[in-house]
């Protein structure tokens, strides 16, 4: 019987496949514009399966780059090692479902998971939003790498917003905490004050260097709750005492 966690975990993850697979109609047409064609714009897609690095990819590749092209993309994908780190205990893959599970490990895969609160819920959401974006992702590709110039300027549909906003619908309900609000707001101002000065692609990961140090913090740190009351003052102090 399908508890209401895992209903949200469905729900969750296909809005989100939803909005993130539109934007690879962007991609796609952008591949082929920068002088890919729709073959080695399929391969990428299938294959670097992180919208984040294909974009930056397809940027310096339009340029004249050529390695700096593959050395942006491999920054930017970096993040999905990271993420890994946390997903293989959360997802608890079998040996066989590794490499996959591997595969589709990505932004959103991540964010779903991790905004449920039961440990069957966060694998629905993970898989749901994994499996569900790789084919949805490739499919959308390969519409815009067909179809190109007819699709016109991608923003225009305002597919450039919708994974973002997918985020942010994610995101929100976790803000409750003081920490996780400081957490957010000091990533953002970090990465918008970096945004001018960076390559694209790389505020956001510098960005997540706040919440690593306050992950480590907490880690090493006093095991209670930043956003309760002191255990340890005078008046549980006279409590323990009695």
């Amino acid at each position: 019987m399908q508890t209401d966690a895992v209903g949200r975990a469905w729900r969750e993850g296909l809005s989100v496949v939803v909005a993130t697979s539109a934007y690879g109609l962007s991609f796609g047409a952008l591949a082929v514009a920068s002088g890919l064609d729709v073959w080695q714009t399929m391969v990428l897609s299938l294959l670097m399966f992180s919208g984040g690095s294909q974009f930056a990819f397809i940027g310096v590749i339009a340029a004249g780059g050529g390695i700096a092209g593959v050395a942006s993309a491999a920054m930017l994908g970096l993040r999905n090692a990271l993420y890994g780190m946390s997903m293989r205990r959360v997802v608890q893959p079998r040996l066989a479902m590794t490499p996959l599970a591997a595969h589709v490990t990505i932004d959103e895969s991540t964010a779903v998971a991790l905004a449920q609160a039961e440990p069957r819920a966060q694998r629905v959401g993970f898989w749901v939003t994994g499996v569900g974006i790789f084919l949805g992702w490739n499919l959308a590709t390969l519409a815009g790498a067909l179809l190109g110039d007819l699709l016109g300027d991608p923003k225009q549909w305002g597919l450039d917003a919708a994974a973002a906003a997918a985020f942010v619908g994610l995101l929100w309900p976790r803000l409750r905490a003081r920490q996780a609000i400081a957490v957010a707001a000091a990533s953002a101002v970090l990465a918008a004050a970096l945004l001018p000065v960076v390559p694209s692609g790389t505020p956001v990961i510098l960005a997540a260097s706040v919440g690593v140090v306050v992950g480590l913090t907490n880690w090493f740190g006093p095991r209670h709750d930043p956003d309760r009351p002191d255990e340890g003052g005078p008046e549980h102090a006279e409590g323990r005492r009695a």
